[in-house]
């Protein structure tokens, strides 16, 4: 009788240690699909050829939006990485774009932290 109550509290602890490693792998997907997801929005918002009319137009709403990513994703490089995005379009804001030589500058900035977010996505 012993032997059967020792069987079935091993198996209880097996059961227990296979759930809490479940556990861990459905937290590491989960992050993952919240970094992936983060990162395809994220450059999906990005302007690459930008009407300058627009680009101020859009640039706050660009701007709450990458944050918001930002405070949601796990991923501490990720996050850096869309903060730094989302003070690019607050530099719009600020900036005169309707200067094409501004707004040159402005895009190989864009250009340089969107391929810094690929890359901390990848």
């Amino acid at each position: 009788m012993k032997l059967g109550y020792r069987a079935a509290g091993l198996t209880c602890c097996l059961l227990l240690a296979g759930c809490s490693e479940v556990d861990s792998a459905v937290d590491t997907v989960s992050g993952t699909t919240d970094k992936v997801s983060a990162c395809a929005e994220a450059i999906g918002l990005a302007d690459l050829h930008p009407d300058p009319e627009k680009l101020k137009a859009r640039a706050e709403d660009k701007v709450h939006r990458l944050r918001e990513l930002a405070t949601n994703v796990q991923d501490s490089d990720v996050k850096k990485a869309l903060f730094t995005m989302a003070d690019g379009y607050v530099e719009v804001q600020k900036e005169h774009v309707e200067d094409l030589g501004v707004l040159g500058k402005w895009i190989k900035r864009n250009v340089d932290r969107l391929d810094q977010l690929r890359k901390v996505c990848l």
